[in-house]
């Protein structure tokens, strides 16, 4: 039996808007697919042949492939595409399974485009849908009747994406996954609702071997969890533990860590030695998400001034410790007017920001903000391409559309404007999520 798993293409920010090119002076940035597919893959039996197709890098042809099961793993962005690769797939009489946030999420949407749909986590009912593809009895929905034991689970086979890399097409980076789960309730954020609220966490030697792996390959790492390294103190001690065990495994040599996901509070509470470990071991960068946290929310939604100096604070301690604090910051929150947009200019100017993303608040399906707009009729449309983070999708609470849209590009020209210095840097240095 042979199975071809894909991850379908998506609409990046210069896509949507090309003009960001002319803007931006660094090179975009290219990150690896999720971690799902890489994890089933680990888990496939040993007499089932795989392949990946990564659609972003060698478009997929529905005329050129041929397996006994074709399995699909995306988010919102990817939707579109993944619904039109899987409806060629079956009108050529082939099996297609489809998994990811956005089929959980929104299983009745996909479910025409596909043979099967796995809401949740996908290792718990891999096999059950291998046997069933193979016997031709599959089912309309798998659903796990328990969470998978994270305990038990192999590294992700992400030597899948390396090996689907070309020329000038390479990954930055790839994730490093060490739970699932989370008990925060963030009102754009569906991962409580895909992997349950509570948290999870894969062992230490399975982490550490696929940290390893990647280390062994001259491959970067992202660290992105920041709730779940960073929320608890136990999981606090656990990171640091897994940190410095790394470290001791590459003979202190740096790691290489592209970015470690991180808040302006979480980056408050973090002890001073916590700070030195995450310093001695070679991350260089922090990814500051903001938006959804109260510091942020505040600092640019209403321009409050405890919480702006509570967010120089945080800049100057990543500076302090030699951490480039590359943010991201959110528009068109609940709170922001139209004055958000020349206080985070204003911001990244009086606190020597050099790099920053810009991102347009998404109410993706299933999250707590598209429930809320959904119920207010302030959703505009269900063009999932669009859901991408660069464009408006949703009528914003204190301006028009049109505003949050034309103020989200004058936000990238604009900062960058001053700092196109950063042209010519090396690829390491200067890379954009756009």
């Amino acid at each position: 039996m042979h199975v071809t798993f894909i991850y379908p293409s998506f609409e990046r920010h210069a896509k949507s808007h090309p003009v960001l090119l002319e803007y931006v002076p660094c090179d975009e940035y290219l990150g690896s697919p999720s971690l799902g597919i890489a994890q089933l893959a680990s888990v496939t039996p040993d007499d089932i042949t795989i392949k990946f197709i990564d659609d972003r890098i060698t478009p997929f042809d529905p005329d050129r492939e041929e397996a006994d099961l074709f399995a699909l793993s995306f988010f919102t962005p990817a939707a579109m595409r993944g619904m039109e690769i899987g409806r060629a797939l079956l009108a050529r009489g082939k099996k297609v399974v489809m998994g990811g946030i956005f089929p959980s999420m929104m299983p009745e949407e996909v479910a025409a485009s596909c043979t099967s749909v796995v809401i949740g986590e996908g290792e718990p009912v891999w096999k059950d849908i291998l046997n069933d593809a193979r016997h031709g009895t599959m089912k309309p929905v798998y659903r796990a009747a328990e969470p998978f034991d994270l305990a038990t689970a192999a590294p992700p086979m992400i030597d899948l994406y390396i090996d689907a890399e070309k020329p000038g097409m390479q990954m930055d980076d790839y994730p490093l996954q060490a739970s699932r789960g989370c008990p925060l309730s963030c009102f754009a954020c569906a991962l409580p609702g895909v992997m349950g609220k509570k948290f999870r966490f894969f062992s230490e030697d399975t982490n550490i071997r696929a940290a390893l792996n990647l280390y062994a390959r001259n491959k970067r790492i992202c660290i992105t969890e920041d709730t779940s390294f960073l929320f608890l103190g136990g999981a606090r001690r656990r990171f640091k533990k897994f940190l410095l065990d790394l470290w001791e495994r590459t003979d202190h040599a740096p790691i290489r860590v592209s970015y470690m996901g991180i808040s302006m509070p979480m980056v408050l509470s973090l002890e001073d030695d916590f700070m030195e470990i995450i310093r001695r071991v070679g991350i260089r960068r922090f990814y500051l998400v903001g938006g959804f946290d109260p510091i942020t929310q505040k600092a640019f939604g209403t321009g409050d001034r405890e919480a702006l100096e509570k967010a120089a604070l945080v800049i100057k301690r990543c500076h302090e410790y030699g951490i480039e604090p590359y943010t991201s910051m959110l528009v068109g929150t609940e709170l922001d007017d139209e004055a958000v947009f020349d206080r985070m200019l204003e911001f990244g100017n009086a606190t020597g920001l050099e790099k920053t993303e810009f991102a347009i608040a998404t109410p993706y399906p299933g999250t707590p903000a598209w429930h809320q707009m959904a119920a207010e009729n302030r959703l505009l449309h269900r063009n999932w391409t669009k859901y991408n983070d660069a464009n408006v999708v949703f009528r914003p609470k204190h301006m028009n559309p049109e505003r949050l849209q034309e103020g989200y590009l004058y936000l990238w020209k604009e900062f960058y404007r001053t700092r196109q210095h950063l042209r010519g840097l090396d690829h390491d240095q200067c890379t954009i999520q756009f």
